[in-house]
């Protein structure tokens, strides 16, 4: 069980138990996280070969890059048992380059990409995170979901039939086993039963090792060979600010997910810096880079039950293991037991209440509306930073009319006054209409506004209040406007006859 200290305030609000001192001293915490990372690091091999394939680059690039990353997050990052690892995501963001331009400008991109992600974190780019509504994370939830599951579906066309009861055999392992013991995470269970009954009966399945080719020696420092002048940055920033935007991105989203899932509080600034410097110590050795995965987190965090930063690093630790010591037994590792992990990990992913008829019934039409937009664009495009920037802005524009419905005007007129009572909160969405709200032709010679139930926003409101005071005066009628709050007063006071639109 997850825990953070009853004190809540300073430093406490950030400690999060087990420590990774705590987990040292517990044989029984210690086993957890240990399984746990060998178990990440069986799942990285694959996926790090794939996003390398994407990448257009050599599968070492990233294998070597999940095994720094993973490495360097455990220390640097402010996020304990997230895994960090070459990525899909960047990989599809940072391809062109490789193509177009070679690999030193391919490891140029990513270390400025790292270099962008350190200005932003000290800039408070994490701060941003507030500002993503509840709707657009379970829509980003829930196309991971998807996408985890869709990624797999290549590993089940044009394959013997002998695939698909290996991997139903995975799934039913995968389910059965945390009701016998917990004690050993059941992905590795499922993978070790998998690839053994392969290798006893001598099965012909898809492995590891149909999915590149292993490296047989540690990675080696690489200082990419450009020209240091205005011409290489112009080639190479739009792609290293892509890069750092989606990693940034995908990285604090799947903190957020964590931090929801074992009710504790995440570093997100330190988070941010911390992928910087992965990034750049990634390309330093010749590696692509990446960001947060949220498949490998949620194997690491929900499947194995892993909560500390020692996870993290045996993660990356077992991965160079595995691909230099151990690469022929990996290489035997069929594809079906990997796929069978993905497929629990996006079942578990998924927030099916989300989706639930009683759910939809209660929840408000535009936040469902906005939950489903995120996720068709993330699923469109493959991309995460474009679904979750078009879901926020789908919030923004159905917040914005929501709350322009909220504001009331009230008219009472008595023999020399008329007296308009304004209600709700007044910005550019709700202020456009107020010059409707006034009876200018038919009002007697003298009109009071009372504004004490509202709040001016911005300077559309106050070029209406303007436009409103203007109909009035052009009909020998005099305003007087009353109730300002002392912040909407100054605002007033500073634009009100300079805005154009006005006297």
């Amino acid at each position: 069980m997850t825990a953070v200290s009853p004190t809540r305030d300073g430093a406490s609000r950030y400690r999060i138990e087990p420590t990774v001192m705590q987990a040292l001293r517990s044989p029984r915490l210690l086993t957890r996280e240990v399984l746990a990372g060998l178990v990440v690091a069986l799942a990285l091999i694959p996926e790090a070969i794939a996003f390398s394939i994407i990448a257009g680059v050599d599968p070492r690039l990233g294998l070597f890059s999940s095994f720094i990353m993973a490495v360097a997050i455990a220390f640097l990052g402010g996020r304990p048992a997230m895994i960090t690892a070459a990525t899909g995501a960047i990989a599809l963001v940072i391809a062109p380059v490789v193509r177009e331009y070679g690999m030193d400008y391919f490891i140029a991109t990513v270390l400025l990409g790292g270099v962008i992600q350190i200005v932003l974190a000290l800039l408070g780019v994490a701060k941003l995170m507030r500002f993503i509504p509840r709707s657009v994370m379970v829509g980003f939830v829930n196309a991971l979901a998807i996408l985890i599951f869709l990624a797999q579906l290549p590993q089940l066309f044009d394959v013997p039939w002998l695939v698909y009861p290996l991997v139903a055999a995975g799934l039913l392992i995968l389910f059965l086993m945390p009701r016998i013991t917990k004690v050993i995470p059941a992905p590795l269970v499922a993978i070790v039963f998998l690839t053994a009954a392969v290798v006893v009966f001598g099965w012909n399945v898809p492995n590891v090792g149909d999915q590149g080719e292993l490296p047989q020696s540690l990675p080696e420092l690489f200082i990419p060979n450009v020209p240091l002048n205005l011409e290489t940055l112009g080639i190479i920033a739009p792609y290293a600010l892509a890069m750092a935007a989606v990693g940034l991105l995908e990285s604090l989203m799947t903190a957020k997910l964590v931090d929801d899932i074992t009710d504790t509080h995440s570093r997100k600034t330190r988070e941010a810096w911390g992928q910087g410097v992965a990034n750049i110590l990634s390309g330093a050795f010749g590696g692509m880079g990446g960001c947060a995965m949220i498949g490998q987190t949620m194997i690491n965090v929900k499947a194995s039950g892993a909560r500390t930063r020692i996870s993290t690093f045996l993660a990356g630790v077992f991965l160079l293991v595995l691909i230099l010591a151990l690469g022929d037994v990996v290489e035997i590792i069929p594809m079906a037991a990997l796929v069978a992990v993905m497929f629990l990990v996006s079942f578990a992913t998924f927030d099916w209440h989300s989706i639930r008829p009683a759910t939809l019934k209660r929840m408000p039409k535009s936040e469902t509306a906005v939950m489903l937009i995120t996720v068709i664009a993330t699923v469109w495009t493959h991309n995460l930073a474009i679904g979750v920037i078009l879901g926020v802005l789908a919030a923004m524009v159905m917040f914005a009319r929501r709350v322009a419905h909220f504001v009331t005007v009230t008219r009472a007129v008595t023999e020399s006054t008329a007296h308009y009572a304004v209600d709700g909160e007044l910005f550019f969405a709700s202020s456009n209409d107020l010059t409707t709200q006034f009876e200018y032709t038919d009002d007697p010679e003298r009109i009071i506004i009372d504004m004490s139930g509202s709040h001016i926003w911005d300077a559309s409101t106050v070029a209406a209040l303007d436009a409103v005071v203007t109909k009035y005066e052009q009909r020998g009628k005099t305003v007087e406007i009353r109730g300002l709050n002392d912040t909407a007063a100054a605002l007033h006071r500073r634009l009100t006859g300079n805005l154009g639109g006005g006297h």
